[in-house]
Protein backbone atom coordinates (compact mmCIF):
# COMPACT_ATOMS: atom_id res chain seq x y z
CA UNK A 1 0.00 0.00 0.00
CA UNK A 2 1.44 3.36 -0.99
CA UNK A 3 1.22 6.00 1.71
CA UNK A 4 0.76 9.68 0.88
CA UNK A 5 3.33 12.29 1.90
CA UNK A 6 2.55 12.06 5.58
CA UNK A 7 4.50 13.31 8.50
CA UNK A 8 6.49 10.81 10.47
CA UNK A 9 6.82 11.57 14.14
CA UNK A 10 9.40 9.91 16.35
CA UNK A 11 9.68 9.71 20.11
CA UNK A 12 11.00 7.48 22.79
CA UNK A 13 9.04 6.00 25.64
CA UNK A 14 10.76 6.93 28.78
CA UNK A 15 11.94 3.42 29.72
CA UNK A 16 8.84 1.89 31.19
CA UNK A 17 7.35 3.13 34.46
CA UNK A 18 9.51 0.75 36.48
CA UNK A 19 12.70 2.69 35.73
CA UNK A 20 11.19 5.95 36.94
CA UNK A 21 10.03 4.22 40.10
CA UNK A 22 13.49 2.75 40.74
CA UNK A 23 15.18 6.12 40.25
CA UNK A 24 12.75 7.99 42.46
CA UNK A 25 12.46 5.51 45.29
CA UNK A 26 15.81 3.78 45.11
CA UNK A 27 16.56 0.33 43.90
CA UNK A 28 19.18 -1.36 41.79
CA UNK A 29 21.19 1.19 39.84
CA UNK A 30 22.71 -1.17 37.28
CA UNK A 31 19.60 -2.72 35.82
CA UNK A 32 18.97 -1.99 32.18
CA UNK A 33 15.35 -1.39 31.24
CA UNK A 34 13.78 -1.75 27.83
CA UNK A 35 13.32 1.52 26.01
CA UNK A 36 10.77 1.85 23.20
CA UNK A 37 11.58 4.07 20.22
CA UNK A 38 8.42 4.65 18.21
CA UNK A 39 7.64 6.30 14.90
CA UNK A 40 4.05 6.97 13.89
CA UNK A 41 2.24 8.16 10.80
CA UNK A 42 0.73 11.47 11.81
CA UNK A 43 -2.48 11.14 9.82
CA UNK A 44 -3.42 7.52 10.58
CA UNK A 45 -1.74 7.45 14.02
CA UNK A 46 -0.45 3.98 13.16
CA UNK A 47 2.90 2.94 14.63
CA UNK A 48 5.03 2.41 11.52
CA UNK A 49 8.44 1.87 13.12
CA UNK A 50 9.41 0.33 16.45
CA UNK A 51 12.81 -0.29 18.01
CA UNK A 52 13.41 -1.66 21.48
CA UNK A 53 16.79 -1.07 23.09
CA UNK A 54 18.33 -0.96 26.51
CA UNK A 55 18.08 2.23 28.52
CA UNK A 56 21.72 3.01 27.74
CA UNK A 57 20.95 3.80 24.07
CA UNK A 58 20.05 7.41 23.25
CA UNK A 59 17.32 8.74 20.98
CA UNK A 60 19.47 10.19 18.19
CA UNK A 61 21.16 6.94 17.06
CA UNK A 62 17.78 5.28 16.70
CA UNK A 63 16.09 7.80 14.38
CA UNK A 64 17.89 6.61 11.22
CA UNK A 65 16.99 3.01 12.11
CA UNK A 66 13.33 4.00 12.55
CA UNK A 67 13.38 5.65 9.13
CA UNK A 68 14.93 2.51 7.61
CA UNK A 69 11.85 0.53 8.67
CA UNK A 70 9.68 2.62 6.33
CA UNK A 71 9.98 1.14 2.81
CA UNK A 72 12.03 3.37 0.47
CA UNK A 73 9.23 3.59 -2.11
CA UNK A 74 6.94 5.32 0.42
CA UNK A 75 7.34 9.07 0.63
CA UNK A 76 7.74 10.86 3.93
CA UNK A 77 6.76 14.53 3.98
CA UNK A 78 8.37 15.58 7.25
CA UNK A 79 9.98 14.06 10.31
CA UNK A 80 9.18 15.65 13.66
CA UNK A 81 11.51 14.82 16.53
CA UNK A 82 12.72 16.42 19.74
CA UNK A 83 15.95 18.37 20.25
CA UNK A 84 17.92 15.24 21.13
CA UNK A 85 17.84 14.38 17.41
CA UNK A 86 19.58 17.63 16.43
CA UNK A 87 22.60 15.74 15.11
CA UNK A 88 24.26 15.50 11.71
CA UNK A 89 23.44 11.82 11.39
CA UNK A 90 19.72 12.42 12.00
CA UNK A 91 19.47 15.41 9.66
CA UNK A 92 21.34 13.53 6.92
CA UNK A 93 19.10 10.47 7.29
CA UNK A 94 16.00 12.68 7.01
CA UNK A 95 17.39 14.53 3.99
CA UNK A 96 18.28 11.21 2.31
CA UNK A 97 14.59 10.25 2.49
CA UNK A 98 13.62 13.58 0.88
CA UNK A 99 11.72 14.72 3.97
CA UNK A 100 11.72 17.98 5.88
CA UNK A 101 13.18 17.89 9.39
CA UNK A 102 11.17 19.61 12.12
CA UNK A 103 13.71 19.39 14.92
CA UNK A 104 14.28 22.37 17.21
CA UNK A 105 17.92 23.44 17.22
CA UNK A 106 19.58 23.39 20.62
CA UNK A 107 19.77 26.66 22.53
CA UNK A 108 23.54 26.92 22.07
CA UNK A 109 23.43 25.68 18.45
CA UNK A 110 25.98 26.90 15.94
CA UNK A 111 25.80 26.81 12.17
CA UNK A 112 27.24 23.71 10.50
CA UNK A 113 29.40 23.68 7.39
CA UNK A 114 26.96 23.23 4.50
CA UNK A 115 28.59 20.01 3.29
CA UNK A 116 25.38 17.96 3.07
CA UNK A 117 21.73 18.59 2.28
CA UNK A 118 20.86 17.83 5.90
CA UNK A 119 23.32 20.44 7.18
CA UNK A 120 21.90 23.08 4.82
CA UNK A 121 18.32 22.37 5.98
CA UNK A 122 19.39 22.45 9.62
CA UNK A 123 21.15 25.80 9.10
CA UNK A 124 17.95 27.23 7.62
CA UNK A 125 15.98 26.02 10.64
CA UNK A 126 18.55 27.55 12.98
CA UNK A 127 18.45 30.85 11.07
CA UNK A 128 14.62 30.92 11.23
CA UNK A 129 14.67 30.00 14.91
CA UNK A 130 17.05 32.84 15.73
CA UNK A 131 15.07 35.31 13.61
CA UNK A 132 11.59 34.40 14.84
CA UNK A 133 12.44 33.22 18.35
CA UNK A 134 12.13 29.65 19.55
CA UNK A 135 8.45 29.80 20.57
CA UNK A 136 7.26 31.34 17.31
CA UNK A 137 9.48 29.01 15.27
CA UNK A 138 7.90 25.98 16.97
CA UNK A 139 4.40 27.18 16.03
CA UNK A 140 5.47 28.16 12.52
CA UNK A 141 7.25 24.85 11.86
CA UNK A 142 4.44 22.72 13.29
CA UNK A 143 6.51 21.23 16.10
CA UNK A 144 3.35 20.99 18.23
CA UNK A 145 2.25 18.02 16.10
CA UNK A 146 4.87 15.97 17.95
CA UNK A 147 2.40 15.68 20.82
CA UNK A 148 0.56 13.01 18.80
CA UNK A 149 3.39 10.53 19.22
CA UNK A 150 3.58 11.34 22.94
CA UNK A 151 -0.12 10.56 23.15
CA UNK A 152 0.51 7.26 21.37
CA UNK A 153 3.26 6.50 23.89
CA UNK A 154 0.76 7.14 26.64
CA UNK A 155 -1.55 4.58 24.98
CA UNK A 156 1.18 1.91 25.24
CA UNK A 157 1.30 2.18 29.04
CA UNK A 158 -2.26 0.96 29.80
CA UNK A 159 -1.37 -2.28 27.99
CA UNK A 160 0.81 -3.10 31.00
CA UNK A 161 3.49 -1.36 33.01
CA UNK A 162 5.58 -4.50 33.30
CA UNK A 163 6.83 -7.09 30.89
CA UNK A 164 6.19 -10.76 31.55
CA UNK A 165 9.21 -12.04 29.62
CA UNK A 166 12.63 -12.12 31.29
CA UNK A 167 14.81 -12.59 28.21
CA UNK A 168 15.49 -9.39 26.22
CA UNK A 169 14.57 -10.96 22.85
CA UNK A 170 11.26 -12.13 24.27
CA UNK A 171 10.66 -8.69 25.80
CA UNK A 172 11.16 -7.19 22.33
CA UNK A 173 8.63 -9.66 20.90
CA UNK A 174 6.18 -8.85 23.70
CA UNK A 175 6.45 -5.11 23.02
CA UNK A 176 5.96 -5.68 19.28
CA UNK A 177 2.78 -7.61 20.07
CA UNK A 178 1.56 -4.72 22.21
CA UNK A 179 2.23 -2.26 19.39
CA UNK A 180 0.37 -4.54 16.95
CA UNK A 181 -2.61 -4.64 19.33
CA UNK A 182 -2.48 -0.86 19.60
CA UNK A 183 -2.43 -0.54 15.79
CA UNK A 184 -5.44 -2.84 15.63
CA UNK A 185 -7.38 -0.60 18.00
CA UNK A 186 -6.31 2.47 16.04
CA UNK A 187 -7.53 0.88 12.81
CA UNK A 188 -11.01 0.48 14.32
CA UNK A 189 -11.32 4.25 14.33
CA UNK A 190 -9.98 7.37 15.91
CA UNK A 191 -12.10 10.26 17.14
CA UNK A 192 -12.47 13.23 14.86
CA UNK A 193 -12.15 16.50 16.75
CA UNK A 194 -13.21 19.88 15.49
CA UNK A 195 -12.63 23.30 16.99
CA UNK A 196 -15.80 24.74 18.48
CA UNK A 197 -16.65 28.38 18.40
Amino acid sequence: MLWPRNSFTAATACQLWVEWNARKHGGPKRRIWPKIHLGIDEETLEARAVEVTGSNVGDAPMLPELLDQIPPDQEIGSVIADGACDTRKCHDAIADRGADAVIPPRKNARFWKPATVGAVARNEALRASKYLGRAIWRRWAGYHRRSRVETKMHCVKPLGQRLMARDFDRQVAELHVRIAVLNGHTALGIPVTEAAG
